[in-house]
């Protein structure tokens, strides 16, 4: 390692460190390492110091968990004062990474100062890296290297090539107003004075970069690069002056006036390039998107409104969708879907017919080519035909003749797109669904025999089509052509990604099949067990698709037939778990399958009981005389299953939120399918209570539905329907016959739980596949080396406890929600008590902290000081939860425990050994209880 004679052995160990700050991301370790590699930088030579740099570069997040800042710089900074140039450079660079822990340290101030002084181009390069890192983290150092920066650039002595180098370090004086004022006039001076073209560039850009940090002035920023997009005839300026605006556009769209976006089509229109003119259309589309197209077609007050045609943006739109330049093409009917989409103008209808045929003429172009490009323009044409028949549905019928005309003569990779975008279409409109059906099946009988990659997805894009589109069961000829297909041309996993979206849009029987067809095709007993587990899952809500309402004896068979299945196949999740992938969020939420099941089963019987041994005829009478309002279910026994049935109900409502708040990294449509189970619950215990039980309180407007608006599967739309049906049939018999009569209630009961039961479940996403990935990992200190072992603190003193954390992510952090905020809850209980059995006042027993800290570079710490007043074994536990950028709590654990055993000071044993003997205590030791508090 580091301590071998042998140089490439000392190069191996420094390298390897990263991976180590990565496994272990806590400070005792990176503190340590960084002090070691501080050691090497001082006494190595200058290739080890090459490589101490690369390493302090790449673990840039862990800087700040270096404990002994002064020590690690003291060691760094020594290698400043040598004679050889090149280590001075390579200290600078360390010095320029180390700049967001050391942002005030003036001996690094000075000394980069001194380097931009050199006469060795090495080291005035790595003192320009080194100003430019120091600049964006410190005010102080950023006014006081302006005005040399600001000399050396304008200086004769100075080469043009380290001009170049020096400009972009004025970017980062940003940090006051003043500073980035005398930078702009400074850029502007040198955009006049240098107009050769690299010049030019370069100062442009850090106009642009300098201007979208300080925020005041992006709008003279815009009008300056539009100038120059105008009136500068060199490609390269033109090239560059888009990409800033584009830029501009992505960050700040409010701040683009009608002037600029009309400047902007301007150039476009008149420009003879046809790479300019796709770079100026990419903004204009990026712009579209947002808020400032409805500033554009917003005519000014005391302005006579212009016909929408004769806009130029909507004149360069409509000359630009049939462009031989695909990408040209693409931008242009994106600018129109846009304006269709936001602008709802009476002047602007006419365009939508422009977009649809523009992207029925893109459409057949890039099918047949399945080159990248045309495959990314195709991307870009169904992403605007999803988006303009979500808000303008009268155009869908068209959009979707065209897509199923175009699927026979397409190329299979563009095929699989608009697979995915009829798919799309389909779930917003069900009512097209059922038209494409003949279409898709005629396709899937074509799809040739060959096993090539493409054909593969593109049998299970189809099929997902096909589940999408058949909204009631799958008809056996479906079936017989889809099992046919995979014989013939599948592979195992091509049959399993087909069976997960048979799953997910409730197309069981299909899925149990195909599940049952890949059991013997698995390599571990864990794949076994799992398939195994999904064939039972299928084969349960298979069982439930035959129920019938007014038929309760065969609901109820049909619900323990699902449960005999459920129970098989919870045996065999379990089986399939392990230590690295647990399957939590699938075992829970199939446990509450069962107990839900469970629980309607229990109602439906507890309704039947109530028919075969109904309440007295006076029954009524009594409740009212008597005030209990049970007393109309009649027998007591009655009553009490009853109340038992709605407590289960909100029990499993409350389990459903638990399992939402722990599904951090859930899709969306996983996370809305557990709510629509927790809905249900509540749904079935609010009718319990409104019928039976106590009419008078309950409220419907608690459960109404909301959200309606943004119905996103089939499965939520048919939810919605039962429980929009089942409120309204509540709120009609309470309104007709108050009160309810029992046989009116259970039937109404009954007929609700079959009706939320012939809903085939959808199993999401989530349940088959996570694509985001969050942990956290803590380490408390102090922290016994043995974990059964108890931390000793005496009963005066208080514990300062320590918990640190990590955030560790997955390949894609921040998919679907990013943390915002972790809080930390510690709280202690007393578990063992040692000494005298007197009454303790509540208060001291527990402690319970709370604490929010923001994670920083995915680290973060805090302290928590708790009290141990009472002798004896307290265990702490310290739970952590996350907090998301909008504000929702997320129990994602962990949960660490460690133990504390509460000792009596040894001064207080003394006195107390001394009263019990009777003795009374020494002059010396009275003193010393005067004096102990100081």
């Amino acid at each position: 390692g580091l301590r071998s004679g042998k140089l490439g052995e000392q190069c191996e160990a420094v390298v390897r460190f990263p991976r180590l700050f990565q496994k272990y991301p806590f400070p005792i370790l990176i503190n340590s390492a960084f002090l070691k590699l501080a050691d090497v930088f001082r006494v190595g030579n200058n290739f080890l110091r090459l490589c101490v740099l690369k390493v302090t570069q790449q673990s840039e997040k862990h800087l700040e968990k270096i404990l002994n800042v002064d020590e690690f710089v003291k060691r760094v900074f020594s290698v400043i004062h040598s004679n050889d140039p090149v280590a001075r450079a390579i200290t600078l660079r360390m010095l320029g990474s180390m700049a967001s822990i050391i942002p005030e340290r003036k001996n690094a101030h000075h000394s980069i100062r001194q380097s931009l002084d050199s006469h060795d181009n090495v080291e005035v390069e790595a003192a320009i890296f080194a100003a430019a890192n120091f600049s964006a983290q410190s005010k102080d150092f950023a006014a006081g290297i302006c005005n040399k920066i600001s000399e050396m650039i304008q200086g004769l002595a100075t080469p043009v090539d380290l001009k170049l180098k020096l400009i972009p370090i004025l970017q980062h004086m940003h940090h006051d107003a003043s500073l980035a004022s005398s930078s702009r006039q400074l850029l502007q001076q040198l955009v006049t004075s240098y107009p050769s073209t690299k010049m030019v560039i370069v100062t442009l850009h850090t106009f642009t970069l300098l201007a979208a940090s300080s925020l005041v002035d992006i709008p003279k920023q815009i009008q300056l690069l539009l100038q120059y997009l105008k009136n500068d005839p060199r490609k390269a300026v033109k090239r560059l002056a888009i990409q800033d605006l584009k830029l501009l556009a992505n960050k700040t769209p409010h701040t683009w006036s009608r002037e600029n976006i009309q400047a902007l089509c301007e150039s476009a229109l008149h420009t003879p390039y046809d790479s300019l003119k796709l770079g100026m259309l990419s903004v204009l589309s990026t712009l579209s998107g947002t808020i400032a197209i409805k500033q554009y077609f917003s005519s000014a007050p005391g302005t006579a409104a212009t016909a929408a045609r004769s806009f130029d943006l909507v004149k360069l739109a409509q000359e630009c969708c049939y462009h031989n330049n695909r990408g040209i093409a693409a931008h242009g009917v994106r600018i129109l879907t846009n304006i269709s989409a936001s602008c709802q103008e009476k002047d602007l209808l006419p365009l939508e017919q422009d977009a649809v045929f523009g992207l029925e003429a893109l459409l057949v172009l890039c099918s047949q080519d399945d080159s990248p490009g045309a495959q990314a323009t195709l991307k870009i044409t169904l992403t605007c035909m999803v988006k303009l028949v979500k808000c303008r549905p009268h155009l869908s019928q068209s959009v979707v003749e065209s897509l199923l005309a175009q699927l026979h003569s397409a190329q299979d990779a563009a095929r699989i797109l608009m697979c995915h975008c009829l798919a799309a279409i389909a779930m917003q409109l069900p009512v097209l669904a059922d038209g494409m059906l003949g279409d898709l099946m005629d396709l899937y009988k074509l799809i040739g025999q060959s096993a090539t990659d493409k054909k593969q997805e593109l049998l299970v894009s189809l099929a997902t089509v096909i589940f999408v589109s058949s909204q009631k069961a799958l008809s056996s000829e479906i079936k017989t052509v889809i099992k046919q297909q995979l014989e013939n041309a599948s592979n195992g996993w091509t049959a399993y990604r087909i069976a997960r979206q048979a799953s997910r849009m409730g197309n069981h029987d299909m899925a149990r099949e195909l599940y049952q067809s890949l059991l013997t095709q698995v390599a571990s007993e864990h794949f076994y067990f799992w398939l195994n587990s999904l064939k039972e899952f299928s084969h349960a809500e298979q069982c439930l698709t035959g129920l019938q309402e007014d038929n309760y004896s065969s609901a109820l068979s049909c619900v323990a037939e699902a449960l005999k299945s459920y129970h098989k196949g919870i045996a065999s999740l379990t089986a399939a778990s392990t230590p690295l992938n647990p399957l939590s969020f699938q075992c829970g939420f199939v446990k509450l399958r069962i107990d839900l099941l469970q629980a309607f089963s229990q109602l439906i019987c507890t309704c039947n009981s109530l028919k075969t041994s109904p309440p007295p005829a006076i029954a009524t009478t009594i409740a009212m005389t008597s005030g209990n309002d049970l007393q109309r279910c009649g027998r007591i026994s009655n009553q009490a299953c009853m109340k038992h049935s709605m407590e289960e109900f909100r029990n499993l409502a409350t389990r459903y939120g638990d399992l939402y708040q722990s599904s951090f990294d859930a899709d969306s449509a996983t996370l809305r399918n557990v709510e629509l189970q927790q809905q249900s619950c509540l749904l079935i215990s609010h009718a319990i209570e409104a019928l039976i039980l106590d009419p008078e309180s309950a409220s419907f407007q608690e459960y109404s539905s909301n959200g309606t608006a943004h119905i996103e599967s089939e499965y939520e739309r048919r939810m919605m329907s039962v429980f929009n049906h089942v409120l309204e049939e509540v709120e009609s018999l309470n309104r007709k016959y108050a009160p309810v009569s029992y046989l009116a209630s259970n039937t109404c009961l009954c007929n609700a739980v079959i009706a939320l039961l012939k809903v085939p479940l959808s199993f999401q996403r989530y349940f088959f596949q996570k694509l985001q990935s969050t942990s956290i990992k803590l380490a408390l200190s102090p922290s016994p080396r043995n974990p059964a072992e108890p931390i000793a603190v005496q009963n005066n003193q208080q514990l300062a406890l320590k918990v640190e954390g990590v955030v560790q992510h997955g390949s894609k952090p921040g998919l679907f929600r990013k943390i915002q905020s972790v809080c930390l809850n510690v709280s202690s209980v007393l578990q063992s008590k040692s000494g005298q059995d007197y009454k303790i006042p509540i208060d001291n027993m527990t402690n319970e902290m709370e604490q929010r800290v923001e994670p920083h570079n995915d680290y973060f710490s805090t302290q928590f000081l708790l009290n141990f007043v009472i002798l004896g074994t307290h265990n702490i536990t310290v739970e952590s939860s996350v907090i998301d950028s909008n504000g929702i709590v997320w129990k994602t654990g962990p949960k660490t425990t460690i133990f504390v055993k509460s000792l009596e000071d040894p001064y207080s044993q003394q006195v107390r050994l001394q009263q019990q003997q009777g003795q009374p205590p020494s002059q010396q030791q009275q003193q010393r209880t005067a004096y102990s508090r100081f």
